[in-house]
């Protein structure tokens, strides 16, 4: 397995149950619902997508050969992997169309709590600490249980309700950020004050101006 990585680097995790947490990003190139370039966008499952995942280009990006390979340039990211509890997230694109169980155990060897950002329309290896699925209207989820479940909100077709059976832990509405961002948060507000099994899920990471 050849990794193919879009970019690594150090931050604050912005999103979800982990908000603010210190985090190590590796975001994978390439997405099964878009393929991250603008004039297929149109064609896209996922029209609404604000994430450069094309290429190997980004900071600390490249093809790694191996699992080890690929946990060696994480952990480079981390400040000091005896301080603190170091996680990873990983991300893309769709980071399930390439990380596996080798990647896991590799980074669990190098001490990282993994967490990973899915679309949910492929299956989970093992061994995986944190698994957040945001579903895209439109494809099909595969993904019916994990820890937290994030949906965008408003999608056609999208209404809230009909994840409220799966089997997670933690669900979160966030609003969609489009022309419409004020209405569509004062939306995610509501509903989830109207709806108390949903909580409120902010890109904190735009409003601090941080990757």
């Amino acid at each position: 397995m050849t990794y193919k990585v879009k970019e690594i680097f150090y931050t604050l995790q912005g999103e979800g149950a982990h908000a603010g947490r210190p985090a190590v990003f590796c975001r994978f190139s390439s997405c099964n619902l878009w393929t991250g370039r603008e004039e297929d966008r149109e064609r896209a499952i996922c029209k609404f997508c604000d994430t450069d995942f094309v290429g190997t280009d980004g900071p600390g990006g490249g093809k790694f050969e191996t699992a080890q390979e690929l946990a060696a340039a994480v952990a480079r990211a981390w400040p000091d992997l005896t301080a603190g509890s170091p996680m990873v997230v990983c991300t893309g694109g769709e980071p399930l169309l390439q990380f596996d169980e080798q990647a896991i155990e590799a980074l669990h060897e190098q001490g990282f709590y993994v967490a990973v950002e899915t679309n949910g329309t492929q299956p989970a290896p093992r061994g995986i600490d944190w698994l957040c699925v945001s579903p895209k209207i439109g494809s099909e989820l595969v993904l019916k249980s994990g820890d937290e479940l994030k949906l965008v909100y408003p999608q056609v077709g999208g209404e809230p309700e009909q994840f409220e059976h799966l089997e997670f832990t933690s669900f979160r509405l966030q609003p969609m950020d489009d022309s419409s961002h004020v209405m569509n948060t004062a939306a995610v507000v509501e509903y989830c004050l109207t709806n108390p099994k949903w909580s409120v899920s902010l890109q904190t990471h735009k409003y601090l101006g941080i990757p």
